[in-house]
């Protein structure tokens, strides 16, 4: 608990709410507001772990991967057209950490979810992806793959489903702007994709 004090903040109550499947607390603490007076507030964090993302690119096409699979949070909110895409998002691949470091974890997701083995990977940002509920913190990576990468078959683990789209970066850009992609991690790994391409190089 001491490790979650701080001059602004004070926990004072800690309860576990769930730990179904990953750990939702209420937390009751004190905050210090910038008037110089304490209050008393409550909040919930919902703790999965840390994950990591990743773009595979191919600068010889100028092709992405990007992967698709159907998410229940997503149908429940309005991601549904009464047809066989209801529900379905096209994203990067992701996954959590597990206890690896960031890289390892990419890594193994990489290979897990599109069949490529991927030994050299960039580094882009870190982020917190939904910071008023969610714990997560996201390290976003970007790989480059060729025709001649190792493949294996990919596709998921245990009750995954995921279908692997290999389809040209700018088709990605378009399908972005029209709402076909609205994973917020890959826009933002697109997003990064197009900056470089559009940014001469410092050398």
């Amino acid at each position: 608990m001491n490790s979650l004090l701080s001059e602004r903040v004070q926990i004072t109550e800690e309860k576990l709410l769930s730990d179904n499947r990953y750990i939702l607390k209420r937390f009751t603490f004190n905050y210090l507001g910038k008037n110089g007076q304490w209050s008393t507030q409550q909040r919930e964090a919902y703790d999965r772990g840390n994950g990591a993302t990743i773009l595979l690119y191919n600068p010889q096409t100028d092709n992405v991967i990007l992967t698709r699979q159907f998410r229940l949070p997503t149908f429940v909110n309005g991601n549904r057209d009464g047809g066989p895409t209801s529900g379905m998002l096209i994203e990067a691949c992701a996954g959590l950490l597990d206890n690896d470091d960031p890289e390892t974890a990419i890594r193994r997701e990489t290979e897990e979810e599109t069949g490529y083995r991927i030994q050299s990977v960039q580094k882009v940002m870190e982020a917190y992806m939904s910071p008023g509920s969610v714990t997560e913190k996201l390290f976003f990576y970007i790989a480059e793959y060729t025709a001649d990468t190792e493949r294996y078959a990919g596709g998921g683990i245990d009750e995954e489903e995921i279908e692997i789209l290999e389809i040209p970066l700018q088709q990605a850009l378009a399908m972005m702007a029209s709402g076909e992609i609205r994973d917020g991690k890959t826009i933002m790994l697109l997003q990064h994709l197009r900056l470089q391409q559009l940014t001469p190089s410092a050398n």
